[in-house]
């Protein structure tokens, strides 16, 4: 997953200016997961299964 052929977008819950959030990319397999300062640096990637996992534990309180 790279920028250039993927989608970002921006949290929701990004701070006033807009510039404190992560953005997402979703594709087929996986998400991609980056710090919206500083887009270029390393993003971390998920399996989709997985991610969905994790989002819904936090949403639900539960998990490790």
């Amino acid at each position: 997953m790279s920028s250039s052929n993927s989608m970002w977008r921006k949290s929701s819950y990004s701070g006033g200016a807009g510039n404190e959030c992560v953005e997402l990319a979703v594709s087929t397999d996986d998400v991609g997961v980056r710090d919206s300062k500083n887009p270029h640096a390393a993003t971390l990637r998920f399996q989709r299964k997985a991610f969905g996992s994790f989002i819904n534990d936090l949403r639900n309180g539960t998990g490790p």
